[in-house]
This record gives structure tokens, C-alpha cells and sequence, in this order.
């Protein structure tokens, strides 16, 4: 039974995997919105109101595809072995997996909130509730990846 045990953390290969993956395509997906925001400022001269927000779905694009590596590597390093990649980019424990990601998804949070600001699809008062929510949603994750870190440096 020991030996089923610990060989099963090899089957946290399938989620890294399928992380990298995705990884690759989130890459594509922002060469894709790269190519778009490129065309839309020379088609309009640089005049087009739109550049803002295509320039921020690139933004946002880029962003979600380095969470999905930081995720990926970090669940290597936590499960399987080590890896030679700087500090910056692998969480060396499920505190700071959760804190670097909640970092990236504030910022990707943040990106969108300006998207929704920019949008003149949307009323004056859906794009304050959805600002705010956007607001609460990070503060919370802020809140919780403080919490974490000092609760972590007390346990030591």
C-alpha cells in the first residue's frame, strides 16, 4: 500500500500535463488577440476607440496563460520533484501556490474591471455594480493571500 501511495503522486502529471496545454493554446489565444489589436490600430490609423480594449484582451490573454504555467510548475515542484526555474515563477508550498495565484488573478480582475469601464455597451449603473464586484473579489483575495503568508510564518 506504501508503494501505491507514494507512485500515485506521478498521476499529478495528468493535471500538469493538461495545464501545459492549455498553457499553449492561452498563447496562441494571445498571438490571436495580438494579431487583432495589431490590425485594428493600422486599419484605423490609430483613431479606432476600440484599441484600448483590445489592447487590455491582450493584456488579459498573456496574463491567464502565465497563471496556467506558474500553476503547472508549481504542482511539479509541490508533487513531483524539483525544478530549476527561478523562485518568481514555482510556489514551493500551497501557501504561496495560492498567494502568487491570487496575485495574477487580481491583476486579471483588474484588467477586466477597466475593460468593463471602457465598454459603451454596458449602462452606467451594470458597469458600477460589476467594478465593485470586481473590487470585493480582489480585496477578498488580498486579504486571504496576507492571511496565508503571516499564518504561514507563524506556524515555523
Amino acid at each position: 500500500m506504501k508503494t501505491i501511495i507514494e507512485n500515485s503522486k506521478y498521476l499529478s502529471l495528468l493535471a500538469v500535463i493538461t495545464l501545459l496545454l492549455t498553457f499553449a493554446l492561452s498563447l496562441v489565444w494571445g498571438i490571436a488577440q495580438a494579431v487583432k489589436a495589431w490590425s485594428n490600430i493600422i486599419l484605423s490609423w490609430g483613431q479606432s476607440p476600440d484599441i484600448i480594449v483590445s489592447i487590455l484582451k491582450l493584456i488579459d490573454a498573456f496574463l491567464v496563460a502565465m497563471v496556467l504555467y506558474i500553476l503547472a510548475a508549481s504542482l511539479y515542484e509541490l508533487f513531483v520533484g524539483k525544478l530549476e526555474l527561478s523562485s518568481k515563477l514555482v510556489a514551493r508550498s500551497l501557501t504561496e501556490l495560492k498567494s502568487k495565484l491570487s496575485s495574477v488573478i487580481v491583476l486579471v480582475l483588474a484588467v477586466h474591471a477597466v475593460e468593463v469601464i471602457f465598454d459603451e455597451g454596458i449602462t452606467g449603473l451594470e458597469m458600477v455594480w460589476q467594478v465593485v464586484a470586481i473590487s470585493l473579489i480582489s480585496f477578498v483575495l488580498i486579504a486571504f493571500s496576507h492571511l496565508g503568508i503571516s499564518h504561514e510564518s507563524t506556524d515555523s
